[in-house]
């Protein structure tokens, strides 16, 4: 079900939501947060959704997403609510602001928080430089930015680590879990020497492989390589080289280790759905996100 609301003010979205409860028994019971998405236009907001509808399958969930449009348009809110099957295990309020609106997110989202439930903020695109100090931010016990989508998405998870407060967490961070698994996991077999030097290479303007690289750095403690070219991380043992790599667009990587076999295995890109589903499992400090961020000060970057 969906419902438009033209030109309207955040007092009568709220009554229009009480009215479907009592009349149609669309309640938020079982909502376990609140999400709110800030994003920069109508067509972003429709992929953000999606990716929000399927993360609430997991985590049941009221969304609110600010579109934000033209400030130097006339002041004025167009509201949306969505529920039932548009809406997945979650139920959306799309609210799209023009004019000074624009300036006042946080007071435009605020009657729509559930009360006694965690905020997450999420900014697909167009993040703030300190999500922390933004004023959606504030209201936020968790705050996720997304690198990727960036101008330059390597100088961005850069400056993640000048800019991190306790709660900031990135889905370039998220996109390299199968990645630190499969790592781990062939470092747990003999011979158990340490590693002495390690490089991860791959596409200059992909953030996730900075921030492998800043894992790497801080968990080896050995020199670390981000290089641009295949997409490949490999670590050398003083005895055993391991390796995995896969093609850029390629949905089976290959993992190789000094006198074994060939292996191949499953490791497609993660969707953004995924991640912000991993993102939202956890409402406290990541602090392994924290030191791998201040891990990419030790990586030698070879361009």
């Amino acid at each position: 079900m969906i419902i438009d609301i033209p030109d309207t003010n955040t007092r009568e979205v709220t009554k229009r939501l009480v009215q479907l409860r009592e009349s149609n028994g669309v309640i938020t019971m079982g909502r376990v947060l609140t999400l709110v998405v800030c994003t920069l236009d109508s067509s972003e907001a429709e992929e953000a959704i999606d990716a929000a509808n399927d993360a609430s399958r997991e985590h049941p969930c009221r969304v609110v997403v600010l579109a934000r449009g033209d400030r130097s348009a006339p002041t004025r809110l167009d509201a949306q609510i969505r529920v039932g099957g548009d809406a997945g295990a979650a139920e959306v309020i799309v609210l799209r602001l023009q004019g000074e609106l624009v300036n006042h997110e946080n007071s435009v989202v605020i009657p729509f928080l559930l009360p006694d439930t965690p905020v997450v903020a999420w900014w697909p695109r167009g993040a703030p430089e300190f999500p922390s100090r933004d004023s959606v931010g504030r209201l936020a016990n968790r705050r996720i930015t997304d690198a990727t989508f960036a101008p330059d998405p390597q100088a961005t998870i850069k400056k993640r680590r000048d800019t991190y407060a306790p709660g900031d967490s990135d889905l370039a961070w998220s996109r390299i879990t199968y990645w630190r698994a499969l790592l781990v996991a062939a470092l747990d077999v003999p011979p158990f020497e340490n590693v002495q030097s390690a490089s991860v290479s791959g596409l200059r303007d992909e953030p996730a492989l900075d921030m492998l690289a800043g894992w790497l750095s801080r968990r080896l403690g050995c020199p670390v390589y981000r290089q641009t070219g295949e997409l490949r991380v490999e670590l050398r043992r003083k005895s055993v080289s391991i390796a995995i790599a896969r093609p850029q667009t390629g949905v089976t990587a290959t993992l190789t280790r000094t006198g074994d076999p060939v292996q191949r295995i499953a490791l497609a890109r993660r969707e953004t759905r995924d991640c912000l589903a991993e993102e939202l499992r956890r409402l406290d400090a990541d602090e392994i996100y924290a030191e791998s961020l201040d891990g990419i000060e030790g990586v030698t970057y070879d361009h």
